[in-house]
């Protein structure tokens, strides 16, 4: 499930390795996916909860674990003009992203050197679920490369300015709350699409197919549930005073500095390891001819990048106060997503680097939150 794209960030648009040198561990990600009836859970079990999610925001109890309080009929969740308009979005998106006054970016390097890989395992559900087809693509079209960034991403941003607007018709203005959550996710967004050239690395685009986990993820989870703070606070605003504000916004400052750093360093050591910022970093030497940042940001945790975007999914909860479980869901679900990513990335270095990586343990021994995993 996609994170948030970008950087190795995030359902889940999927994030990368623990590993700073280079883009994959390269051990096959589809090893530690879940087989068929995983798979099949996952497709009924996603949908269903991003519509619980979506009721219960705007319901007056907002419990994130209670039953949401009624059940939209056909005719609420059917509208061919809605239809229309989301098809209008996607084309407007594909058109922007056919424009052939853009940067041309290559991606990283596959098994094969040149071609694209097609991974089949002959399992339909699990063929479905997660994609047959590395990079399907009509033409120059890459539909993954496509959904990983544009209409999920931006659309999460429009979602949220709508519901800036609704409150600010409903209430005279909108409140400082919504202000802090918009602006901290703009950011966010706004550094995914800035740095667009770093999603190339990512698992997303490297190993996993384009199936119903990406596109699903890509298309409705993420500007769904991505925006749940927002709804939450159009439907139940919370006061925010100056200083509690000020509070959050250095906590989303510093989450941004880890995350922003401990990215923009990797990508500068994997283009360049004699680029200035970087030359004078420590490494340990892998048999692979690979060398692993031992110093930066990359000495202090095995995934600072994670750590601080766990610490701005704190802040972007914190203006929804701590009365309501609901709007920490994003907080909650993104910890066990980077846990497992966590475990998953480990195991893969281990295979490729052996001894290089133990030392790598050794001398670098939290994972992703000092003095504590």
């Amino acid at each position: 499930m996609p994170r948030g794209p970008g950087d190795d960030r995030a359902p889940g648009r999927g994030g990368g390795d623990g590993l700073v040198s280079e883009g994959s561990c390269g051990a096959d990600a589809r090893r530690d996916r879940p087989r068929s009836p995983g798979a099949a859970a996952l497709m009924l079990l996603l949908p269903a909860t991003m519509f619980h999610l979506l009721l219960v925001a705007r319901s007056g109890p907002a419990r994130l674990l209670g039953p949401p309080p009624y059940l939209p009929g056909p005719e609420a969740l059917w509208s061919p003009q809605m239809l229309l308009l989301w098809f209008t979005w996607l084309g407007l998106q594909a058109a922007l992203y056919l424009l052939p006054a853009r940067k041309v970016a290559e991606g990283q390097e596959l098994k094969d050197k040149s071609r694209l890989r097609y991974p089949i395992n002959g399992n339909p559900i699990y063929d479905f679920f997660l994609g047959r087809e590395l990079n399907p693509r009509i033409w120059s079209f890459d539909f993954k490369y496509f959904c990983e960034l544009r209409p999920g991403l931006i659309g999460w941003v429009l979602i949220n300015l709508a519901l800036l607007m609704q409150e600010a018709e409903l209430r005279g203005s909108p409140s400082l709350a919504m202000w802090l959550v918009n602006g901290f996710q703009l950011l966010y967004v706004g550094d995914a699409l800035w740095h667009e050239e770093a999603v190339l690395t990512t698992m997303d685009i490297t190993h996993d197919g384009f199936g119903f986990m990406l596109a699903f993820g890509d298309l409705a989870w993420v500007p769904f549930t991505y925006s749940l703070q927002a709804q939450f606070l159009l439907h139940h605003p919370q006061p925010l005073g100056l200083p509690m504000a000020s509070v959050i916004c250095l906590i989303n400052a510093v989450g941004y500095y880890i995350f922003r750093g401990a990215n923009s360093q990797k990508n500068t050591f994997r283009k360049n390891p004699s680029d200035p910022r970087v030359a004078g970093l420590e490494t340990i030497p892998t048999a692979t001819g690979r060398q692993l940042l031992v110093s930066g940001w990359w000495g202090v945790v095995r995934h600072p990048n994670y750590l601080g975007d766990l610490i701005m999914a704190l802040a972007w909860s914190l203006p929804c106060g701590v009365s309501h479980l609901l709007p920490y869901f994003y907080l909650l679900y993104f910890t066990s997503l980077l846990v497992h990513r966590e475990a998953r990335d480990e195991q893969q270095c281990l295979r490729k680097y052996g001894l290089a990586w133990h030392e790598y343990c050794r001398r670098v021994p939290y994972r992703i939150l000092p003095y504590v995993y």
